[in-house]
């Protein structure tokens, strides 16, 4: 032990760790948040209590405070990715603790609303859709509404009252998944849980659901979503199954408890019905299909969503 302490003793002594020493000195003794520091608790933090703690101190001068430094969260320079440095005094002696940075907080708040969109089968540009994002140019009066009817929602959304959804319709690639995509991010910054589901492939998961005995939970737990978007209706191949006992059963319970049902399809009210009247064997169920249409007009509001097609 003797040994190490002479080798320390004479390392200390040494000019260029002198000369590094007091260059670190310095820069922790000119920083303008640690001036602060030892200016508030002047009557504790002595000259001898600075020097003891002088290593806290440079920690605390080479790190990021509030992302200044740092280009990304992925490219945090601090020692802890995400969390930036507080000092602190504890017991007279100074202390640094590490918060969560300003990046890291939108972050962590980003994934806590991701969690509260529940999604089947729909791309991710679709659950990372927000209303910031919506092209308002040009002269699209029914797309304007649409996005001004969804605002609407988001911001008057009350679990306790009953408010309808709205079924956006038009031609293709006009946005309206997008939309229902950005629907369901501003709810979620509210603590609102939705569902979205592309309902071609919902179909086709049920049918494969038959046999494993998970039909009807899967079926439960669509119909019971707080707020259900149903993208694309009208593109899955028809069938008197799917619209009576899924699709029928799903609007039921929803009509019954007043819970908000949004629809996207590239049919109007009377094109959709026309789209349900007909199975793919060719059977004609016309009253089944108009009970079926006076569900989903009574859950949601139509509006036609208009604009250049923006998949080409």
């Amino acid at each position: 032990m003797e040994r190490i302490n002479e080798t320390l003793k004479k390392l200390a002594a040494s000019p260029s760790f002198q000369e590094r020493y007091e260059r670190q000195k310095r820069q922790v003794m000119t920083h303008p948040e640690i001036r602060a520091f030892i200016s508030e608790h002047r009557d504790v933090l002595t000259d001898e209590v600075i020097e003891r703690n002088l290593a806290k101190l440079y920690e605390f001068s080479t790190q990021s405070k509030e992302c200044t430094q740092c280009p990304s969260l992925e490219g945090c320079k601090n020692i802890m990715q995400g969390y930036h440095p507080e000092l602190v005094l504890v017991r007279g002696s100074i202390e640094v603790h590490y918060e969560r940075c300003p990046r890291k907080v939108l972050a962590d708040e980003r994934k806590k609303s991701e969690k509260l969109i529940k999604s089947m089968y729909m791309p991710k540009e679709i659950l990372h859709a927000s209303f910031a994002e919506l092209d308002t140019e040009g002269d699209f009066s029914g797309r304007i509404e649409a996005i001004e009817l969804a605002a609407d929602f988001v911001s008057n959304y009350d679990p306790n009252k009953k408010q309808k959804g709205l079924y956006l319709y038009g031609k293709f690639g006009v946005g309206k998944s997008f939309l229902l995509g950005a629907i369901a991010s501003e709810l979620a910054k509210r603590k609102v849980s939705s569902m979205i589901v592309y309902f071609p492939e919902l179909i086709r998961e049920l049918k494969n659901s038959i046999g494993d005995s998970t039909l009807n939970e899967k079926i439960e737990r669509v119909k019971k979503e707080p707020i259900l978007m149903i993208d694309d209706i009208g593109a899955e191949t028809m069938s008197s199954w799917a619209r009576d006992e899924v699709l029928g059963t799903i609007l039921q319970f929803r009509m019954l408890e007043n819970l908000p049902t949004f629809f996207s399809s590239n049919f109007n009210f009377a094109e959709l019905e026309h789209h349900l009247t007909y199975s793919q064997r060719g059977e004609e169920e016309k009253m089944k299909a108009r009970r079926l249409l006076e569900r989903i007009k009574y859950l949601a509001q139509p509006v036609l969503v208009d604009g250049p097609n923006r998949r080409r």
